[in-house]
């Protein structure tokens, strides 16, 4: 069987703002707005669409922070925490034999960085990144890339991801979908044993 698996919030929890306040200089008065505009265009740094010098230097910019394009690097690296549990099934699923895809919205400051600093990530065969094809999930472009790239069969593929609009456009490609709850991990391994596998 394949596994479709997405990373954030799912095989890693991620919190943004916690690790980017730190590039504030003291005294900023707007961090919370000043992050909101940064985030926004995350999604089109994660479809490749903006350069990583220049989305670190618009970013500096924005922040209105004195760091490093190296500081800004480490910050935006360390908003990443284990989800054991589901690491623990990923563990089980390789030694079982399956067939298991990364499938995630990501740029190309995580990556490669983040299969270094875990290196669990190598019981993952092969891997689908926004940043490398020019789209990000829900957008149905990455689904049929990633179908066409591995030799996906949509119907014995089981897709696990976090946002409902992104299980919405699986689906509609015929993935078997779960959406996966950090907080309830417990469905997810109920949602697999109804999945002969």
């Amino acid at each position: 069987m394949t596994f479709l698996y997405d990373i954030g919030r799912v095989l890693l929890d991620f919190d943004f703002e916690s690790s980017l306040v730190k590039l504030f200089p003291p005294g900023t008065t707007d961090a919370e707005s000043r992050l909101e505009r940064l985030l926004a265009r995350k999604d089109e740094f994660e479809s490749g669409a903006i350069h990583v010098d220049e989305y670190i230097d618009w970013a500096l910019e924005t922040l209105g922070s004195p760091a490093t394009p190296d500081e800004f690097r480490h910050f935006w690296q360390r908003i990443f925490t284990p989800n054991e549990p589901m690491w623990n099934r990923v563990r089980q699923l390789h030694a079982a034999g399956h067939r298991l895809i990364l499938f995630s919205n990501t740029n190309a400051i995580h990556c490669p960085w983040v299969f270094d600093f875990y290196p669990e990530f190598s019981l993952f065969h092969e891997a689908v990144l926004s940043f490398e094809t020019g789209f990000i999930k829900p957008q149905p472009g990455i689904y049929q890339y990633a179908i066409d790239t591995h030799s996906l069969v949509p119907s014995e593929t089981l897709y696990i991801d976090d946002l409902p609009d992104n299980i919405a456009t699986g689906r509609e490609f015929g993935f078997l979908c779960h959406q996966y709850d950090l907080r309830d991990h417990a469905a997810f391994e109920d949602w697999l044993a109804t999945h002969p596998i």
